[in-house]
């Protein structure tokens, strides 16, 4: 299926045609696909421990600020020269372009080139940290299920879907302030706590209209 370039701007699509779309990139199948097969082969394992379920509780509780620390330190990185070498990492140039053009679809998603490592490394990191391999088959279904919740609250967000819950009405309005008032503030995707924390989760009257939001202060190479 060929992923469309823009946002879909036809009149309010439903919440299924959105997920239709959604699975048009690869990047959902790739998360999705390392979720299942960890859960298939924590289930083939067996030997099940109500100890277990606090490691998925664990993934979901530091989630908030797992999305807080990457989108400010690594996504809004500036590109800076030490020892004559320029440092700008592919994922803060890929979010920069993505701020600059926030309905361009593809832009939306984690580049393939970053989420392969990143399973890989997260799989890599579960199975040296963990007592024994189902804990970390369990960390890891977790943890990709996460990332799968991530990309499609993500994708929802930028897309024509309109939010008509109370709870993803928040959410949707946050990021959305974060793209067009001020990229400063409202680090979230997923949920918001480590913003309300760590005091970027103002009113939003409460902040000055960005200059810098689509370009992260950073001028075109």
């Amino acid at each position: 299926m060929e992923a469309p370039s823009v946002l879909d701007r036809s009149p309010t699509p439903t919440l299924g045609r959105s997920a239709r779309e959604f699975t048009g990139f690869p990047s959902p199948w790739l998360i999705g696909g390392a979720s299942l097969a960890a859960t298939t082969a924590r289930v083939v394992l067996g030997h099940w421990r109500w100890s277990e379920l606090l490691i998925p509780a664990g993934i979901l509780a530091a989630e908030p600020f797992t999305e807080w620390l990457i989108h400010v330190f690594l996504l809004h990185f500036r590109p800076r020269t030490i020892r004559g070498r320029r440092i700008d990492p592919f994922v803060a140039r890929k979010h920069r372009m993505h701020h600059g053009d926030p309905k361009n679809l593809p832009l939306v998603f984690v580049p393939v080139r970053v989420v392969v490592p990143s399973l890989a490394v997260g799989a890599l990191i579960a199975l040296v940290a963990a007592p024994d391999v189902r804990r970390a088959l369990t960390a890891i279904a977790a943890a990709d299920a996460m990332f799968l919740a991530y990309e499609w609250t993500h994708y929802l967000i930028h897309s024509a879907y309109r939010p008509r819950s109370r709870l993803y009405r928040g959410i949707w309005r946050a990021h959305r302030l974060h793209h067009y008032r001020n990229e400063r503030y409202w680090f979230g995707v997923t949920m918001h706590q480590a913003d309300r924390i760590l005091r970027t989760y103002p009113d939003k009257d409460a902040v000055p209209l960005s200059a810098t939001a689509r370009t992260l202060g950073v001028d075109a190479a």
